[in-house]
């Protein structure tokens, strides 16, 4: 067994993850802006008058004020901190991607989030015997368990928990509809059976 002393951070561990959130937020925060007290990673301050809001997942930031010229501004100060190596990649579009979702403005006064492209995704992994269609993605007996119901497999768990992961992704920013189904579905994914299968295949279709 090898042990290494790292001088910087490795992308993809959760030490990584929690790092840069704490070098992020007080980067920010030595700008002005303010914690959200319900959102860990979402920080708002006021310029000109007007809300600026910075919101992120991990290291995709998204920035939204009324003037195009604060938002400049910020990225400005955003790339000579963090674009020492490289330079940020930004999006300035009508209609963005950003972290599976969709997030159109062309039309005024509203915003649409689609996640229809993750969806698609999602459906293309799916094995054989998920397919179908069901009125609703929740089981009549969605709350009700069987002791002696067969466990899956170590393969097929995985696949159950891999999808549940992705379920509740989807369910927390544009599909409040299955919430409740997946909900349930995520206390079971510890030691899934052959039961919880049949839900969440009810839920996929």
């Amino acid at each position: 067994m090898l042990y290494v002393q790292l001088k910087k951070a490795l992308y993809g561990t959760l030490q990584a993850a929690l790092l840069f959130w704490k070098l992020l937020s007080e980067t920010l925060q030595e700008s002005g802006f303010i914690l959200n007290p319900y959102n860990k990673c979402v920080e708002n301050k006021d310029i000109a008058g007007k809300q600026c809001t910075i919101l992120w997942h991990l290291d995709d930031l998204k920035i939204s004020h009324v003037d195009k010229i604060v938002v400049e501004a910020i990225l400005k100060k955003l790339n000579k901190k963090f674009g020492q190596e490289s330079p940020l990649t930004t999006s300035r579009r009508k209609v963005l991607d950003y972290v599976g979702m969709k997030i159109d403005y062309r039309q005024k006064v509203k915003v649409k989030f689609v996640m229809y492209e993750y969806i698609d995704k999602m459906l293309e992994e799916l094995p054989a015997d998920m397919s179908g269609l069901a009125m609703t993605p929740a089981s009549n007996h969605l709350f009700n368990t069987d002791p002696g119901c067969m466990k899956l497999g170590v393969e097929k768990g995985q696949l159950f928990h891999h999808l549940v992961a992705k379920l509740l992704y989807l369910c927390k920013r544009t599909r409040q509809d299955i919430q409740t189904t997946v909900a349930f579905l995520c206390t079971r994914v510890h030691d899934p059976d052959t039961d919880d299968y049949k839900k969440l295949t009810k839920v996929m279709q």
